[in-house]
Formats: C-alpha cells, sequence, structure tokens
C-alpha cells in the first residue's frame, strides 16, 4: 500500500485544490491520500468560511481518501506550528510514503538547503537574526536579511523565504527532518492565481478571491467556474442551511474576552509579547471590530495576519503553556481525530489502525478511553473550540447549536 498525505485548509475547495490532490496521487503514484485538514479556525487567524464537515465532504468527493482534522492550537499557529503540528500527526501514522505540497519554487532540494539552515540555526545566521530583531524588524525581514547577510550565495533567490506557500514548504521539510522522518516530500509547482490575489480570475482563483467574493454578497453562481462541480454543489448545500462565517463574526466574544483579562493582561496566551499585551491594553477601548482592532494594532513589525492569530489565540484560549506541554511531553499531537472517509478507503483504515502510534478517534464518546493525559487535554480543548464556532454558527443562521458529539462523521 503506497499512501501520499496532503495538509490543506480548502477554505473554501477549489479548482486548485483538486488540481493538486489529482497531482499528488499522479506524481507518487499513491493507492490512498491522506489530507490533514484545519477544524474551524483556520492559520489566517479567521473562522473558517465553512465548517469542517462540509469542507471534509468537499475533500472526499474531489479527490481525498481520508480526512483527518489539525488540532486548532496547530492550525492557527505560525507556519512553524502548523507544519510541526501536521507533519508529528503523518509521521505518528505510521504508514505515509510521501507529503505533496504546492509551492511557487519547484526545486525541492532547494528548499531544503533553507529548511536545514532554519533547523540547524548556525551562530552567525542566529546572531545576525537576533540583532535585526532587536532593532525592530518584523521576523520575516530579519530572517531574509540574516540569510542574505550569513549566506551571501542566497542573496539572489532570497524571494524564496517571502512566499506564503513556499515558507509552507520549507517548514514541512523543516519538521520532516527534525523527526527524521521517512516521508519523503514531494513538491508540485503551484499554478492559477497568486495566493494573495484578491480578484476573481477566469481560471484557479485563489481561496482568498473566493471568500472576498462570498463576503462582498456576489452571486454564488459566479463562483461555479472556479470550482470542482461536487464542491460547488457541497457549499450550495451548506449555504441553503448555513451563512457563512467571517472574523467579524467573532467581534463581540473577542471583545468581552479582552475586557475580563484586562486587568491581569494577555501575555499567557501563544505569541503574544509583553509589548503586545500592553498595546491590547492600551487600545482596548478603541475597539470596534476584530477586523479593525486588527488594523489598529498592526505595525512595522508585526503584520496584520499575526496579530489576527494573536487575537485568536486569545479568544480560543491557546495558552504557550498548553502549546509548551504538547511540543515538550506529547511529541506535538497526541491522536488522529478521523472527520471522514471514502468507503473504498477501509482498507487505508485497517491499516492506521495497525500501524499508527497515536489513536485514531472515529467515534467521539469512545475518545477518553485511548487518549494520555495530554491527549485528552488537547481533545477536550478542541471541543470547546467548536463550540465557539458552533454558537456563533447557530446564532446568525437562527437554529440551536450543534453538538460536537451529535455530528456525524463523513462517509462518501
Amino acid at each position: 500500500m503506497k499512501v501520499c498525505a496532503v495538509i490543506a485548509e480548502y477554505n473554501p475547495f477549489h479548482l486548485g485544490h483538486a488540481y493538486h490532490l489529482s497531482q499528488a496521487r499522479l506524481l507518487t503514484d499513491a493507492d490512498y491520500v491522506i489530507v490533514v485538514m484545519s477544524g474551524n479556525f483556520v492559520q489566517r487567524g479567521d473562522p473558517a468560511l465553512i465548517d469542517k464537515y462540509a469542507r471534509t465532504r468537499a475533500a472526499l468527493s474531489c479527490g481525498a481518501d481520508l480526512v483527518l482534522e489539525l488540532p486548532s492550537c496547530f492550525a492557527t499557529g505560525s507556519a512553524e506550528y502548523f507544519a510541526r503540528g501536521a507533519i508529528s500527526m503523518l509521521d505518528h501514522l505510521g504508514m505515509v510514503d510521501f507529503l505533496c505540497f504546492g509551492s511557487e519554487c519547484s526545486d525541492i532540494q532547494f528548499l531544503s538547503q533553507f529548511a536545514d539552515i532554519f533547523l540547524e540555526e548556525p551562530e552567525q545566521y542566529k546572531k545576525i537574526l537576533l540583532e535585526k530583531l532587536k532593532l525592530g524588524y518584523s521576523y520575516p525581514t530579519a530572517r531574509s536579511n540574516a540569510l542574505i547577510i550569513a549566506y551571501p550565495q542566497l542573496a539572489a533567490d532570497i524571494s524564496v523565504v517571502s512566499s506564503p506557500n513556499n515558507i509552507l514548504g520549507i517548514e514541512y521539510i523543516k519538521a520532516l527532518h527534525r523527526r527524521r522522518s521517512r516521508i519523503h516530500p514531494v513538491n508540485i509547482r503551484r499554478v492559477g492565481s497568486d495566493h494573495r490575489d484578491r480578484r476573481l480570475g477566469y481560471f484557479m482563483s485563489s481561496a482568498r478571491a473566493l471568500r472576498q467574493a462570498i463576503q462582498s454578497n456576489r452571486s454564488v453562481e459566479e463562483l461555479s467556474s472556479q470550482m470542482p462541480e461536487e464542491a460547488y454543489r457541497v457549499m450550495t448545500d451548506y449555504f441553503a442551511q448555513e451563512r457563512p462565517l467571517f472574523q467579524d463574526d467573532f467581534s463581540t466574544l473577542l471583545h468581552y474576552k479582552l475586557l475580563s483579562e484586562l486587568a491581569r493582561g494577555y501575555t499567557d496566551y501563544l505569541d503574544i509579547s509583553p509589548d503586545l499585551s500592553d498595546k491590547i491594553r492600551k487600545y482596548v477601548y478603541q475597539y470596534t471590530t476584530f477586523s479593525e482592532f486588527c488594523d489598529l494594532l498592526k505595525s512595522k513589525d508585526m503584520t496584520y495576519t499575526r496579530i489576527s492569530r494573536c487575537l485568536l489565540h486569545i479568544l480560543l484560549n491557546i495558552t504557550k503553556d498548553n502549546m509548551q506541554f504538547y511540543i515538550d511531553n506529547q511529541d506535538s499531537v497526541s491522536y488522529a481525530r478521523l472527520l471522514g472517509f471514502k468507503q473504498d478507503a477501509k482498507p487505508l483504515l485497517t491499516a492506521i489502525d495497525h500501524n499508527s502510534s497515536i489513536p485514531l478517534i472515529t467515534k467521539m464518546a469512545d475518545a477518553d478511553k485511548h487518549l494520555t493525559l495530554g491527549g485528552a487535554h488537547m481533545f477536550q480543548q478542541e471541543m470547546q473550540i467548536t463550540d465557539i464556532y458552533s454558537s456563533i454558527q447557530a446564532a446568525k443562521s437562527n437554529h440551536r447549536m450543534y453538538h460536537e458529539y451529535t455530528r456525524p462523521m463523513i462517509i462518501v
């Protein structure tokens, strides 16, 4: 059995994602493709436009054989945490042969060179990086400067580390090398619109462009040419019952959380520095919405996306101590939650059950029987995070809140 893995958000699923899945299977000659997917919150510090169950159905209908949920503490983290959590889960399954990711750079060895520098952090590079950070440079800018100075031969290609997909690819390779994993990385050159492009194009528009169109109340029919037919059908069926969720739908909840912890500050939460905590406290009474507060707080050394992630960590109770505990004591991810699978992928489920060093959670009610103390803590935290999403989903769509334990697994 040959197994390929893909790490994704599918927010929402579009033609580029379908292309990636088909190429992953073709290039690796895989019998099965596993997807590790973010749950209801994503790496940009946003809620997912469509919930994890509908996105799982779209993925399974368009080429995936099995979908696992990446816990939110990793799914909403930096590229390093995002990659570390997903790779940990895949490595623990004990049977994944390939990881296939898309990036702007098609040279896997070139990306590996950067990955090894970031993993080993040679003394000269690390010294320059810290100096630039102390001068107030953002982390991406400080890292680029440190690379140019420590490795002048890389100066002509430094733009490689400024592209979001390249950065994730480098972090995937770095995580594989850190774990000395047997999983082999495979790179697919990204096609279609740029990741950051907000405009709908004629072919393979970005997920951001699709989200922007939906948020701008464009006709859903306009998106049909940008999505596989099956994924478009899943989305329209979903929108017949649910309204899409956006960052500002969580504005009131976030403001309440910020006010309730104003006195003690926010430095307990992941990625929150003392300076950022003080800045949040300073401006909290100027708060209007989630997105406008991100704009208010962003600066030369803190991008909108990073601020958004930090605020989401506060809202979702994702703390530094919890993350450190997961990494130090639980080897990052200590269970694999199954969101859905294809009927003809049952041999894959059996193989995972026989080979995995972490429990595969297929029945919510049985989870506690199989989890370690740390795994149980992560699992319960994920349930609380899902409840936060579901409460806003219910209020916006005018129905009762879903209980996570009552949601059926997606089987296609």
